[in-house]
């Protein structure tokens, strides 16, 4: 399956419920009736991209963490409302103009053993508008996340 990554969206009390019990956390996300934006492998390439574009977002890195394996972090309400800002002032059309397949090929963005190619930019379009659309909706509402990094 490879390392993916997701976010579920959470009131939050319920984020702070998650610090106290990373298992029900996990049961979160595992909740298929919740909001939910799924990367899939895109991830890295996505945060590649926001870096290039100097976006102040990491998707992998930011949040607090749940776990002590770190595959779970909480995002407050406060975190998603900043990230929704970032994400929403820098649309696709800016972080295209950063993709480069050779660049990503050599510094070995995951999936390192995937070559990257011209047609991986609709992937990573694709996954990005779900991603700006999830962090948007989810600020709207007052809202959190949990990030879940599988692997």
């Amino acid at each position: 399956m490879g390392m993916t990554l997701s976010f579920t969206r959470v009131t939050p009390e319920e984020l702070d419920r998650a610090y106290d019990d990373p298992e029900w956390a996990l049961e979160c996300v595992d909740d298929e009736d919740r909001p939910y934006c799924f990367l899939e492998k895109s991830w890295a390439g996505i945060q590649f991209l926001l870096s290039a574009a100097e976006v102040d977002v990491d998707v992998y890195e930011d949040g607090d963490a749940l776990d002590d394996e770190a595959t779970l972090f909480g995002w407050s309400g406060s975190m998603m409302a900043a990230a929704a800002k970032a994400l929403s002032a820098a649309p696709f059309e800016v972080l295209e103009g950063h993709f480069d397949p050779r660049k990503l090929s050599e510094a070995e963005v995951y999936p390192m053993r995937h070559m990257w190619g011209d047609d991986d930019l609709d992937y990573l379009r694709e996954n990005y508008r779900d991603l700006v659309a999830f962090f948007a909706e989810t600020a709207a509402v007052g809202g959190a996340a949990i990030r879940y990094f599988s692997f």
